[in-house]
């Protein structure tokens, strides 16, 4: 069996409809547009969390960021003890390599920007990961001049607590140069060389480009203003940063069809969830959920349906669509499928191997996505904090006593989620309630360290659901 090339290439705060394929017809997106047309576009594609770090946990994982402690944004961090595609992949010989933002813990045992963070405790950084290579900040950045909140840093060498101080580090040294311009190509210069390398070498290779655009703050180099200039200066910026992705994933395609593995690359891409709900100080928020409810933080569609597809040259069909719903959990164990990979213990995984539908085509999901976020009715749109999504229907709840708060979908006759049915579906909430507290129960022993063979204390507290 040939072993494919694969990257997992992921926007931050990208909507469902900031893209041509999903039927943007202002931001220009050419090459993302080509390659989803060219593979596999996923129409119910769902981020593993609804905000940015526990959605990056499923993708390596397969498994429910709850299960190890990575709630929220910028709260705990990746176990050394969960398998990860890095893991996985280094054992059948592939070198590995992670570009752009991490934030599956810190960087620096010392430092962190972020003050609710124990640099130390939560020291993870992505080459004590399986990663052979790396270029990675710990959180946000700006998509120009990407450091420009830590040239204190770069010049003496002390670290500050300004807002965006989100240094790179490379191969775990401090980067200082090409840091100037467009984010999104300072981290493709890095993940271009690792390739060329790698096929140089003839060795396969495994690549997460994650980038930071279109996460605040959101600013675009003048000539991609400049192809916007009808627009306002806010949506020139937003519009244009997602373009300079689209130039850079352009610029991938080519150097793989350069060095002739374009044919045997496994390339998907995704965003890590739905648009930023608020304008920020720079009000340069103009992200499209395509229609859909809500936005970033909550468990609507809005907040974790997002664009992607599935690019693979003799497995993804030409110009197919999946209406199935799937999810950055099933990364994990689709590739271990394909592979052959055999899990050395029995831990939990929440994701289902693709390979059925992407062969096959499978069109019925035969296990839910389950949603667990905590955050304040606000920015959750007045979601309810649990869910779990069939192939027809989302339930959520809060699991209270009286259900009160209970809501239930139709998403193949609603996707915008505008009437609850859960009058007409309380067998299917009921069962689906309870299905829910038997699978937090296991996220509980997991969290708990259960699934590790070894002693494991959490960096969180499981917060128990009342």
């Amino acid at each position: 069996m040939t072993r494919p090339n694969i990257i997992l290439l992921m926007c931050d705060d990208l909507g469902y409809g900031d893209v041509g394929f999903n039927g943007n017809e202002v931001i220009k997106t050419p090459n993302l547009d080509r390659l989803a047309n060219n593979g596999i576009r996923f129409s119910r594609f769902y981020a593993g969390g609804p905000v940015c770090s526990p959605t990056r946990g499923t993708c390596l994982t397969g498994r429910h960021y709850f299960r190890y402690g990575v709630t929220h944004a910028n709260r705990g961090h990746l176990p050394s003890q969960e398998i990860t595609l890095a893991n996985m992949l280094k054992s059948y010989g592939y070198n590995t390599g992670h570009f752009g933002k991490w934030h599956l813990g810190t960087l620096d045992p010392e430092y962190s920007g972020k003050p609710i963070r124990d640099p130390k405790r939560n020291y993870a950084p992505p080459w004590e990961r399986d990663y052979d290579t790396s270029f990675s900040t710990e959180y946000a950045v700006p998509t120009w001049d990407p450091t420009v909140g830590v040239k204190n840093i770069h010049r003496t060498g002390e670290r500050t607590a300004e807002v965006w101080a989100s240094p790179y580090y490379e191969n775990g040294e401090l980067a200082t140069e090409n840091l100037d311009g467009c984010d999104s190509r300072v981290l493709m210069d890095r993940a271009i060389p690792f390739i060329e390398d790698s096929v140089e070498n003839a060795n396969p290779f495994f690549a997460t480009i994650w980038f930071h655009a279109p996460h605040l703050p959101v600013i675009a180099g003048p000539e991609y203003c400049a192809m916007y200039s009808e627009y306002s200066e806010n949506e020139q910026h937003y519009y244009g940063c997602v373009t300079a992705v689209d130039d850079q994933i352009g610029r991938l395609y080519h150097t793989l069809a350069a060095w002739g593995v374009s044919q045997n690359t496994m390339i998907w891409f995704c965003s890590d969830n739905g648009p930023e709900g608020r304008t920020g100080k720079d009000g340069r928020n103009r992200g499209s959920t395509g229609g859909l409810r809500g936005r970033k933080r909550s468990l609507f569609d809005g907040g974790i349906g997002v664009p992607a597809f599935l690019f693979w040259t003799g497995h993804a069909d030409s110009g197919r669509v999946v209406d199935m719903p799937c999810s950055t959990l099933d990364y994990f164990p689709t590739i271990a499928d394909f592979l052959g990979y055999e899990m050395p213990d029995n831990r939990p995984i929440d994701g289902i191997s693709l390979l059925p539908t992407i062969h096959d085509n499978m069109i019925e999901r035969p296990n839910p996505i389950p949603y667990r976020f905590n955050s304040s009715k606000k920015p959750m749109f007045n979601s309810p904090t649990i869910a779990m999504i069939d192939n027809r229907y989302k339930c959520l709840t809060d699991l209270s006593s009286d259900g009160s708060e209970d809501l239930c979908f139709d998403m193949i006759n609603d996707r915008e989620e505008t009437t609850n049915i859960v009058h007409k579906q309380r067998e299917r909430m009921k069962n689906t309630r309870n299905t829910l507290r038997e699978w937090l129960e296991s996220c509980k022993h997991s969290h708990n360290g259960g699934d590790y063979s070894e002693p494991f204390e959490p960096v969180t507290p499981f917060e128990e659901v009342k």
